[in-house]
């Protein structure tokens, strides 16, 4: 907590929060030279929009930069703690200043904006459309699962990244330097390492933690971070360290590699803080559905089976009793086998196929809908593999270039080894048994 005289201060994040686009550090895909964001400040062709990103990445501070380099009235909402009738409000309050000026449509900011029911995501539906105030949201989670399509449809998304070491050693270095208390104390950075490790991409977080050295070591002419003090820090101060819930996406990472890892036990307690924590269950069983299919994958597929109906359930009966569910899939998905074959399959064929988009399907795998494109031999000299024994017949399927790429290699378990003979049995020259 500082003061200057006897005045209590902002947290350092907000002021150290920059003004202008100049001083906005990172998110270069959106901001930078000739990019997205900037252009539409520069063409002052604003249209609504959803920032989508982890938290302390500048969602926010990008708002507020856009809407004052065009000079347009700013309204914020929190979507924790407005409603339908704030959301009106907005909308009449703009509605009424078109009337008697001029001015562009304002700015509506919604922090949270996936924390919105459908009844409140409506409200905002005609408005947006008849352009009577400018969209911006903003949201750490997918805004296809939690933002319904009329209004999805009429946003851009843009996704923020993790800001990167460079750009957390800008936000140190410009504090330090610039703001009035942290100039005062004779600041050296000797070691910045745990700094930026417990920031996890984070500059809210970085500068919270920032503040906290600070703080704590009040008094000395000269104050010199280093790893050592700055965890020492944090282990005195962790409720401070904690105290807007920062912990949230390392309790999340924990528990999702707890159940990677095949441990029940920590899985389950980590659900439990989550849980205690005031945590959306949605949020917890959505996340139980992404491991079902990335973690566990082929080597249970009935985890999927089981994730898919825990988010069912959880959406149906709610809290507390979603509980329940939520603690019988994560003890089930941390004792299954465990396969991410058909994950990392994707991924390698997602990088095959950006390399070269240009790759053409062979004629016999193209449709034929018209007399022209049959004469042209689309479909020509196609197999149909019902027409053969085994329901299986020996054709290439893959482009000219990558005959007998193999993307898919089974893991050694119970169900995978059923799909690993089959395919042997099909293919010895691209799975040769072993």
């Amino acid at each position: 907590m500082s003061y200057e005289g006897n005045t209590l201060l902002p947290p350092l994040p907000e002021r150290m929060r920059p003004h202008k686009l100049s001083e906005y550090v990172g998110q270069r895909h959106l901001v930078g030279e000739g990019c997205i964001l900037r252009n539409m400040i520069e063409s002052g062709n604003l249209s609504s929009f959803i920032l989508w990103g982890p938290p302390g990445v500048g969602k926010t501070t990008l708002a507020r930069i856009i809407a004052d380099s065009l000079d347009r009235e700013f309204f914020t909402l929190s979507a924790v703690s407005a409603g339908v009738k704030d959301v009106r409000d907005v909308i009449d309050s703009a509605k009424s200043r078109s009337l008697f000026s001029h001015a562009a449509a304002p700015v509506l900011f919604i922090d949270e904006i996936h924390r919105f029911n459908k009844a409140q995501q409506d409200a905002l539906l005609g408005a947006v459309e008849a352009g009577t105030i400018v969209l911006i949201g903003a949201t750490t989670e997918n805004p296809s699962f939690e933002v319904i399509t009329p209004l999805l449809s009429r946003c851009q998304v843009f996704v923020l990244k993790s800001l990167e070491a460079a750009d957390l050693m800008v936000l140190l270095e410009r504090a330090i330097r610039e703001d009035p208390v942290l100039k005062e104390r004779n600041v050296t950075l000797s070691e910045t390492e745990a700094l930026l490790r417990q920031s996890g991409g984070d500059a809210r977080k970085l500068l919270n933690i920032l503040e906290i050295v600070v703080d704590a070591s009040a008094g000395r002419d000269r104050i010199v971070i280093d790893n050592q003090l700055v965890t020492n820090c944090l282990q005195e101060n962790i409720a401070i360290y904690d105290k807007d819930g920062e912990m949230h996406y390392d309790i999340i990472s924990a528990f999702i590699k707890s159940i990677r890892g095949s441990d029940p036990n920590a899985a389950i307690y980590y659900l439990a803080r989550m849980l205690d924590g005031g945590e959306d269950p949605l949020f917890i069983a959505r996340r139980l559905c992404l491991s079902a299919s990335e973690d566990v994958g082929l080597a249970n597929p009935n985890a999927l089976l089981l994730a898919n109906a825990c988010f069912q359930t959880v959406n149906v009966i709610g809290m507390p009793e979603a509980r329940i569910p939520l603690a019988e899939c994560t003890v089930y998905l941390a004792s299954s086998p465990k396969s991410n074959a058909s994950y990392m399959a994707l991924e390698e064929a997602l990088r095959v196929a950006r390399e070269d988009k240009t790759r053409s399907v062979p004629l016999y795998l193209r449709n034929a809908p018209t007399q022209l494109m049959e004469e042209l031999g689309y479909a020509d000299g196609y197999k149909y593999a019902h027409d053969f024994p085994g329901h299986f017949v020996d054709q290439e399927f893959m482009p000219a270039g990558l005959e007998g790429r193999v993307f898919y290699h089974p893991q050694p378990n119970r169900h995978e080894d059923v799909l690993k003979a089959y395919l042997e049995a099909c293919w010895p020259k691209y799975y040769p048994k072993k």
